[in-house]
């Protein structure tokens, strides 16, 4: 059993997944930031690997990209500030996630991509421009080989049996996006918990996380009506775009979406 399933299995309440990017707001702030969030509760960190040009992304995290970039993140540089990362006692439990683009990772090399991600304690990846065709002829046996969980996106015009083949390649969990848009746009959430339903009824092997758009208790606590849990991205990279204390700052993010922590 993977982590991530663990995770999903032994909460009982919906699952907290923040984003940020690996070198933002500083170049040493990757690990500060992945403690302050499990310590404050946070049971999944998606850590965000910085790309020139993010498709998925909107203008908050780009800028967060465009930073890290120009603080001297890279990939290799990411594996050696999160390779000791299982040691502290905060992150032992807490489910890693990378995402990024391909481009980058094809130039440090799939398989070795897949080798480190996997010693440095990673659980999962989410690369949102791998398609299925790709990752059933060519990637997904890599990633598997290293034991890495792979998680697929889903649109509110992604069809029922589309949904179904992607909920069947993934593993870990189901990324549900909100609306076909681009990171922290607003959100309707009448539209999207209809969507949400009408994913739940399907009965899929994994659970359905949700993201894009989501900032705060309300629209957590909206979307998970019908889905195990919710991804912050924007929100939480705005937060540390001010932070004069990173710790201090995610305590209170955190406590303000789950207010009985």
């Amino acid at each position: 059993m993977s982590r991530l399933v663990n995770i999903f299995q032994k909460k009982n309440q919906p699952v907290l997944n923040v984003y940020f990017t690996a070198g933002y707001p500083s170049l040493d702030s990757t690990l500060p930031v992945m403690e302050a969030l499990a310590k404050n509760g946070v049971e999944i960190i998606e850590l965000g690997m910085p790309y020139s040009d993010p498709l998925a992304d909107g203008p908050t995290i780009q800028e967060s990209s465009t930073k890290a970039i120009a603080n001297g993140m890279t990939i290799a540089t990411l594996f050696s500030q999160i390779r000791h990362c299982r040691e502290n006692s905060y992150l032992q439990h807490t489910g890693i996630v990378l995402m990024g683009y391909m481009n980058p990772i094809l130039q440090y090399g799939f398989e070795r991509f897949c080798a480190e991600a996997a010693e440095a304690g990673v659980d999962g990846l989410i690369l949102p421009d791998l398609p299925a065709f790709e990752f059933e002829n060519a990637y997904g046996a890599i990633i598997k080989k290293y034991g890495l969980d792979f998680i697929f996106l889903v649109t509110p015009e992604t069809t029922e049996e589309r949904v179904r083949e992607l909920d069947n390649l993934s593993s870990g969990f189901l990324y549900a996006v909100s609306a076909s848009a681009t990171t922290g746009g607003n959100t309707d959430f009448e539209k999207v918990n209809a969507y949400l339903k009408k994913l739940a009824a399907y009965q899929l092997k994994n659970p359905v996380m949700v993201g894009f758009g989501i900032k705060d208790q309300q629209s957590v606590e909206a979307v998970t009506q019908y889905t195990q849990g919710a991804i912050i991205g924007s929100a939480y990279i705005k937060v540390l775009s001010t932070a004069t204390d990173i710790e201090s700052a995610t305590r209170q993010f955190i406590g303000q979406i789950r207010p009985k922590l």
